[in-house]
């Protein structure tokens, strides 16, 4: 690993963002995103990383079972009750919890973030399909539907 790659990986431990990084290691300020991408494909970089971060683990004691018991934690007390203003009980903190929520979820994978598409359907379908609360296999259904709201009023439109 080169110099510059090193200081590359030792800058990407600070805020995990490859473009930033890239520049703060003194790549190229216009090219850093793909210069940054092309670097975390690379296994030497990809096994610095690793390592680096395992002996930081190591070396605070942080480790993903004590960041999973701190957030269960913060959401056991934000969801803990309080006396509001109003003499009633209310949870301490709505965000918190939520938040605390979403966050093991996420560890958990229990929601996926990013649409799957395939080039069967272009992207905007997808999307639209997903916020419509469909699946990308049921274009005809979406279809059928479209041509149905297309329909002049008192047809049956048919599809």
């Amino acid at each position: 690993m080169t110099p510059r790659q090193s200081r590359f990986v030792d800058e990407y431990l600070v805020d995990l963002v490859a473009s930033k990084a890239a520049i703060r290691a003194g790549y190229s300020s216009r090219r850093a995103s793909e210069i940054g991408y092309q670097l975390l494909q690379k296994t030497t970089v990809q096994n610095a990383i690793t390592e680096r971060m395992n002996a930081r683990a190591q070396r605070t004691g942080i480790t993903q079972d004590k960041v999973l018991a701190d957030l269960e934690a913060v959401k056991q007390d934000a969801m803990s009750k309080t006396i509001g203003t109003d003499g009633n009980a209310v949870m301490a903190s709505h965000a918190a919890a939520l938040r605390a929520l979403e966050l093991q979820g996420r560890h958990l994978e229990m929601w996926k973030d990013r649409l799957a598409a395939t080039g069967e359907v272009s992207i905007a379908d997808a999307t639209r399909q997903r916020v419509a609360g469909r699946s990308v296999q049921q274009t005809s259904l979406v279809v059928s539907l479209v041509r149905a709201k297309e329909a002049p009023i008192g047809e049956q439109a048919t599809g």
